[in-house]
Order: structure tokens, then C-alpha cells, then sequence
């Protein structure tokens, strides 16, 4: 599959957050990047079991319906002490209403449940491009680290301001939008994407 500048690439996302952080990462190659909901489709349940098979599910939808090739992103938390959780589960931990402060309380109050003082995690993010009739195409990157309570700063989104990648002392919350774009989940994802030379030069 080859991106070539001006076309229609679909982000398979309704997360404005993260539809704007894939925009940023894809400005350099001057495609024509629209969000699955600024396009008003359905977003497809979630029913896989891996970070990849949903990507792949998302991807092949939004392909499906717009006939434009379409980039999906399915990412998440994976903290150790909760053998992994949320994991694939992180967006339905905020609830139907997405709130990630309720999910980030849940988060800290399972750990305490836990009764352990272990704060490694990792955030985890497979990319996943469609096409229709072509081969879905998977790429995924993970940065590990460790959480802090209570959350610290306003940037990001999702589980951002409790977490710490490692080498850091700010959480992705408190980084400069710029700094966390280029070494996040997604960015890794997105370095994976880039080298498979899918976008024509």
C-alpha cells in the first residue's frame, strides 16, 4: 500500500485527542487527514482481544465505509500489579461520558486494593492501515515507566498525567505536546509505519 501527498487518509478514531496527535505525526507527508468523526461513522464495537486486533477492526471499517484508505490507533495502559489492566479496557474504564479522572481514581484505588508499591507500567499503541482489498498492515510500539498520584498537568489526554516514562520526571501530562509526540507509544508505532515505506515519495 502506498500514501502519496494530497490523499484521503482516514483517522478510525472519534478521540479528538488522539485524531490531532496522528495529524501531527502525519503533517510532514501532506495527506489530506480527516477524523471518523468529522465524517459522522459508526464507531464499531471493540470485541477483539489484543490492542492489534482492534486496530485492524477499526481500520477495516472506516476503510470499508469511506473507500479511503484509513490509519486506526488502538492504545492503552497496561499497569503490572493489575496483571496488565486495564489494558484493551482503558477507554471503558472513563465510562460511556470518557471521564479519564474517574478512570485514573479507579486506577490508584485498585493499586491500593492491591496492597502493593508497584507503580511499573507500560502505554502500548498499535497502529493499523486499511485499505479496501488490500492487506491490513500492523505496526506497534509501547514505552515503559511507572505512575504517580495524584495526576500532574494538562497536557495529553487519556491516563497522561499519571504517567512517567522511564529516563523522565514529568508525566506525559506536564511534557510539551512536541516532546511527548516524539517519544510516546505512538510515535514508536508511527517510526514502524514511516520505515515500511508505505508514504511515496
Amino acid at each position: 500500500m502506498k500514501l502519496r501527498a494530497g490523499e484521503t487518509l482516514v483517522v478510525a478514531s472519534h478521540n479528538a485527542g488522539k485524531v490531532g496527535e496522528i495529524r501531527e505525526l502525519l503533517a510532514p507527508f501532506h495527506l489530506h487527514v480527516v477524523g471518523a468523526n468529522e465524517l459522522e461513522l459508526e464507531e464499531p464495537e471493540e470485541s477483539e482481544i489484543t490492542f492489534a486486533g482492534n486496530a485492524a477492526l477499526k481500520a477495516r471499517a472506516a476503510a470499508h465505509a469511506t473507500g479511503h484508505p484509513a490509519l486506526a490507533d488502538d492504545s492503552g495502559l497496561m499497569v503490572n500489579a493489575l496483571g496488565g489492566a486495564p489494558g484493551i479496557y482503558s477507554a471503558r474504564w472513563a465510562g460511556s461520558d470518557k471521564d479519564f479522572a474517574l478512570a485514573m481514581k479507579r486506577v490508584e484505588a485498585e493499586l491500593d486494593a492491591a496492597g502493593t508499591w508497584d507503580r511499573s507500567a507500560k502505554f502500548v499503541c498499535a497502529l493499523a492501515l486499511a485499505a479496501p482489498h488490500e492487506k491490513i498492515e500492523i505496526f506497534e510500539g509501547e514505552v515503559p515507566g511507572r505512575l504517580v498520584f495524584p495526576p500532574r498537568g494538562a497536557h495529553g489526554f487519556g491516563y497522561d498525567p499519571i504517567f512517567v516514562a522511564d529516563g523522565m520526571s514529568q508525566t506525559f501530562g506536564e511534557l510539551e505536546p512536541s516532546l511527548k509526540h516524539a517519544m510516546s507509544h505512538r510515535a514508536r508505532a508511527f517510526e514502524k509505519l514511516v520505515r515500511s515505506a508505505v508514504f511515496a515519495p
